[in-house]
């Protein structure tokens, strides 16, 4: 619940928005002494170097760009005033605007990077492409060097960057946003990310990570997005979840986790999103002990949790919207008690091993665009009026229920739901 966008390109580029901060003294201590205001030349310096070793040695940042706070901005580039002087506080390296920039065969981190003293945020998009580049890897850099500034960094779409995250990444004090998506990254997840207590954005989906989830990560009580989805993560889910007490959106899916859902899971009441599909999870339906009022979307699709839905306390999570227990091998009867769900949009049931009546009943859940109870054991005779078969067309799936029919009538003929057989009389 995520959380992730994407642009396309044929060069790498560097690029943020251009921001013209001219006239406006964010830092200073006297309003209006960032017009004209110089930069100091150590800071200038590092800021070309910097970007030289990104894009490569070929360009001159001092005579293309020889006022980069002023009157010839640098994409990718913005500053504030501190102190009477122009600082870098937001750099960008990547594939955003068609005319900047492509990034290096032999690109590095140089050290002048981890010289600008007010460095707020930094991303990197789609800037190392390929392997062939050479094994370009981060654990080298002087992240300390960010410890007291750094609030944002964003490492998207950069299969070229392998190694391991580097463990200073927990010294990073005031970091708010750790980005880490679609790279070539690997190993385990550093503990110490658990000691950032003022990050609200921590995803790090679409890499080869392995290993547990850290308990620390249970510590991390403003998270506002958890995403560590598109991995290979293994283990069970920390008991320490229950301390994510503000967090809205859990994405853990196609990861390689086992055990049960702990209770614990039910202690995030800010919690909008809950996606744990295409993992190895078990134990049956338990975890809802008490009620999650935000909950608007549970999604555990492609687990072998097994068990039914009858002992399900439904009305602890009334407020779905999307609810999709597909191929969980799950047993029994469709209760009636799902009815209790009166905002659900999605519902999907399909490939498990449910048995007995489809109750007509779930036409009255009025906000119901999609129901797939495909590939079950369902049997009797399908009972919905003809406007449910109408509303929902092809979002009706109920083939592959071998002793399901639909009982045709001249009123129903186009209606008739696709691969289920007619009743015989």
């Amino acid at each position: 619940m995520s959380l992730s966008g994407r642009t396309d390109g044929h060069f790498v580029v560097l690029s943020l928005m251009m921001v013209g901060l001219i006239g406006t003294c964010v830092y200073g201590e006297n309003d209006g002494v960032s017009v004209g205001a110089p930069m100091v030349e150590t800071e200038q310096e590092a800021l070309y170097s910097a970007i030289q070793g990104f894009v490569g040695k070929w360009w001159n940042g001092s005579d293309l760009y020889p006022d980069p706070c002023g009157w010839t901005p640098i994409q990718g580039v913005s500053c504030d005033v501190f102190n009477g002087f122009w600082y870098v506080t937001d750099l960008g390296i990547g594939q955003i605007h068609d005319n900047s920039y492509p990034c290096a065969q032999n690109l590095e981190f140089r050290p002048q990077l981890f010289q600008l003293q007010h460095l707020k945020s930094l991303t990197v998009f789609n800037c190392i492409i390929s392997p062939s580049q050479g094994l370009i890897s981060i654990q080298s850099a002087n992240w300390d060097a960010f410890s007291s500034t750094i609030e944002s960094m964003e490492f998207r779409s950069n299969p070229g960057l392998t190694g391991h995250i580097p463990s200073s990444f927990g010294n990073l004090k005031k970091l708010q946003s750790l980005v880490l998506i679609d790279n070539g990254l690997s190993g385990g997840l550093p503990a110490n990310i658990g000691n950032l207590t003022v990050l609200k954005r921590l995803v790090m989906s679409g890499n080869l990570f392995t290993g547990k989830i850290p308990e620390s990560y249970g510590d991390l009580s403003e998270l506002l997005i958890m995403d560590l989805s598109r991995n290979s993560l293994s283990g069970s889910l920390p008991l320490t979840f229950g301390g994510l007490t503000s967090v809205l959106k859990l994405d853990l899916s196609k990861n390689q986790i086992e055990g049960e859902i702990p209770s614990e899971i039910s202690n995030l009441k800010n919690l909008t999103l809950l996606d744990l599909s295409n993992n190895k999870i078990s134990g049956g339906l338990t975890f809802a002990s008490q009620e999650m009022s935000s909950l608007e979307e549970l999604i555990l699709s492609s687990n072998p949790i097994s068990g039914d839905l009858v002992n399900f306390n439904w009305n602890n999570v009334h407020r779905l919207m999307v609810l999709d227990l597909s191929n969980m091998s799950l047993t029994g009867a469709v209760p009636e008690s799902i009815l209790s769900l009166k905002n659900l949009r999605f519902l999907g049931l399909n490939d498990n091993k449910l048995l007995g009546n489809l109750s007509s009943r779930l036409a009255n859940l009025s906000n119901l665009t999609a129901l797939y109870v495909n590939g079950n054991n369902l049997n009797g005779e399908l009972k919905f009026p003809k406007e449910f078969y109408i509303k929902m067309g092809r979002r009706f799936g109920a083939w592959n229920n071998s002793n399901l029919c639909f009982p045709i009538a001249k009123s129903y003929v186009s209606v008739r739901p696709i691969g289920v057989k007619v009743c015989h009389e």
